[in-house]
């Protein structure tokens, strides 16, 4: 178990859990195990459009440049372009301050090493036990302090990798784009890309005010573009969340699409264009086993890993696959990128639109999901899955379903929440196996 770290960083109510003096430990600590060599050492920061990033940008360039490291402030950006940042930049580190989809209220901290990369679960207990250590006594002297600046040209840096990310010869000429960037990361790189690839671009969600991040729109509140796009009769609506490494696609018909297709039409590309570099794509327990049938069906392999794109990653370096993601959104195109990009994933999707002359409806139609039902419970303390009744539940539900379907039931990782999803070809007993989880948990957490 760890103290600080969820699934995907550290994350919390600002000013509750992630504090102005955490953010400045957490520099220290972490600056403290990246210091390595007689260089200057410095760290990439990024954020999201969030209020309280300000205070948490602030206490850690304090806590950054207390401990020696110097500090490249790129303000609002999406968290891969922090991930490519810290490569392209040779940073010895990058920081991403964001709640990715979460409300304004809430805020995190992800860090990633030198190479791009998120941190492995050994590393980041190698921060914890710093965190909880007498830091004051590992400070730089007077004179090999850090220094801080902001670096004003790392959007147009972005905007540019991003554009070659597509095949070439391939522009958005003709197509017309509905994309929502949740008030989020994303609000001037992901318009400004798609319109300079050629497309006729309409934006919402691209008027942050501190407070309305992921309220109403982005991929986790897809109606205002479902709106839109059937409004303009766009070809196609592309939702990022509030950080960027994930998306949803709403088709012309104001469809959403989810990452379970999204997946499965780049595995199909690249299978064809022969750029796999193994069999299979890496998903994770969550992933619909439509996906799977589907991709067996191409001769290729659906990888299952722990729910967390960090999982799915690991995975894919061990093993050599290029691609690989979650049905949320966040996919993984590790030819590019070292971590879940939303812009990234829908470049290649309208790619193969582009090559393929059909519309988005038609692409990104590649199976029928098996009826998945997925509910939350939250709790406010306790551990109410370790409840006797609760585990008789949990036991009788799987043998309901028995080889005819799916039971994954797990807290989340960034915030007091019991996910409980099932799957199956039989809606009706799907239906009921969650439906009694979920109401054995609840009771179980009054």
């Amino acid at each position: 178990m760890r103290k600080y770290f969820g699934t995907d960083g550290i994350r919390g109510r600002a000013n509750g859990v992630i504090t102005p003096e955490l953010a400045l430990k957490v520099g220290q600590a972490a600056g403290l195990l990246f210091r390595r060599g007689h260089h200057r050492n410095r760290v990439v920061i990024g954020k999201d459009t969030r209020l309280s990033g300000y205070m948490i940008e602030t206490a850690m360039v304090a806590g950054f440049t207390s401990v020696g490291m110097d500090v490249l402030l790129l303000g609002p950006m999406p968290t891969p372009a922090v991930a490519m940042l810290t490569r392209s930049m040779r940073a010895d580190m990058g920081v991403m301050i964001s709640a990715s989809h979460n409300a304004y209220e809430d805020n995190g901290i992800k860090i990633f090493g030198p190479d791009g990369f998120k941190l492995s679960d050994d590393v980041e207990r190698s921060i914890e036990e710093l965190l909880d250590s007498d830091l004051a006594r590992r400070l730089a002297g007077s004179k090999d302090l850090g220094r801080a600046k902001r670096i004003e040209s790392v959007h147009a840096r972005y905007i540019e990798f991003a554009k070659r990310t597509l095949p070439r010869r391939i522009d958005l000429e003709g197509m017309r784009v509905v994309v929502d960037c949740a008030n989020g990361a994303a609000y001037k790189v992901a318009p400004e890309t798609l319109w300079e690839l050629g497309a006729e671009v309409v934006a919402i969600g691209v008027e942050p005010d501190g407070f309305n991040i992921n309220r109403d729109v982005g991929s986790t509140s897809p109606d205002a573009l479902v709106r839109k796009v059937r409004e303009l009769r766009a070809d196609v609506g592309i939702a990022l969340d509030g950080d960027a490494d994930r998306v949803l696609i709403v088709d012309e018909k104001g469809t959403p699409v989810d990452g379970d297709q999204l997946m499965a039409v780049v595995a199909k590309s690249w299978r064809d264009a022969g750029r796999l570099s193994q069999p299979g794509v890496v998903a994770t327990i969550m992933s619909n086993l439509g996906l799977e049938r589907y991709l067996g069906g191409l001769g290729l392999d659906l990888v299952r890993t722990a729910v967390g794109d960090r999982y799915v990653l690991e995975h894919m370096r061990e093993h050599g696959f290029n691609l690989g993601g979650e049905q949320s959104g966040h996919i993984i195109l590790s030819d590019y990128t070292t971590t879940g990009d939303g812009l990234l994933a829908a470049l290649q999707l309208l790619a193969v639109v582009k090559q393929s002359g059909k519309p988005v409806s038609e692409v990104c139609h590649c199976f029928e999901p098996l009826p998945q039902i997925l509910k939350n419970v939250r709790y406010r303390s306790g551990q109410p899955l370790q409840n006797e009744g609760v585990v008789t539940v949990i036991e009788a539900a799987r043998e309901r379903l028995g080889n005819a379907g799916r039971l994954v039931i797990r807290p989340s990782g960034t915030e007091p929440v019991i996910r409980v999803m099932a799957e199956g070809d039989d809606r009706d007993l799907v239906t009921e196996v969650v439906n009694d989880v979920v109401e054995a948990l609840t009771k179980a957490a009054a």
